[in-house]
């Protein structure tokens, strides 16, 4: 597996305070934010090399960089489900199903970081690459957020479920709203890629299946944007507000 490379100032900043950076790479000028990343990576005791910014340009791979790049030295750890669900007495898992774009991926991300989500579950071979536009999207997250690798999701639904997990799909189809669903017990939160939704064998794995009422022209929001409404919904109950 290659290292993950995480551009930009806030992501790079993030991935310092984590920890597991092997290098940071900064353009030959840079400004004064570029400077505290420097310090930081001084302190933390990561080299810093100055490089051209062509050569930024190209391990960004089109992202955005601003002058700024990281490299993690391991590939960071890999879970299982059944060490994420030990984590704590009321998991809150997100799962996703064949969500490829790296932004959405991204953001989904910063938001299960944002509501203290216990982990991400992704199959393996049908996941966006946690390169560059993931680790940007997720604003630093990506350095803080569990992750676990799975070969099959309907079958992964099934560990969790005899964990003691109940799943919960997310489907413009859904029988229930989403807010009439209690998610206080441990959860797992099933989305599906955008304009795809759920494929069918994961959904009928599912104990309930949610949806988010649409009163626009629109049928459907962004599967991150999606994602992070069902995400705050299952904090406001558990933190017992509203």
């Amino acid at each position: 597996m290659a290292p993950i490379v995480i551009v930009g100032v806030h992501p790079v900043r993030e991935a310092l305070r984590a920890g597991g950076v092997r290098e940071v790479r900064v353009g030959t000028r840079s400004d004064a934010r570029v400077g505290e990343i420097v310090r930081l990576a001084e302190q933390t005791g990561v080299p810093v090399r100055r490089v051209e910014i062509a050569e930024l340009d190209r391990l960004a791979a089109g992202e955005r960089h601003q002058g700024v790049l990281a490299t993690l030295g391991d590939a960071p750890r890999r879970w299982t489900l059944e060490q994420v669900v030990a984590l704590e007495s009321r998991p809150l898992i997100v799962v996703l199903d064949g969500v490829e774009d790296p932004h959405n991926v991204g953001a989904i991300l910063r938001t299960a970081d944002a509501v203290g989500a216990t982990a991400l579950v992704r199959q393996e071979r049908h996941a966006a690459a946690l390169g560059p536009a993931a680790a940007r999207a997720s604003a630093g997250a990506l350095a803080h957020v569990r992750i676990v690798d799975v070969v099959n999701v309907a079958r992964a639904i099934e560990t969790l479920k005899s964990l003691g997990i109940w799943v919960v799909g997310l489907d413009a189809e859904g029988a229930q709203p989403y807010d009439r669903i209690d998610l206080r017990p441990p959860t797992a939160l099933v989305v599906g890629a955008e304009g795809e939704g759920l494929r069918r064998l994961v959904r009928e794995h599912c104990d309930f299946i949610a949806a988010l009422p649409m009163r626009g022209h629109v049928s459907s929001l962004n599967v991150s944007v999606a994602t992070g409404v069902v995400l705050y919904e299952a904090l406001r109950q558990r933190d017992g507000l509203g």
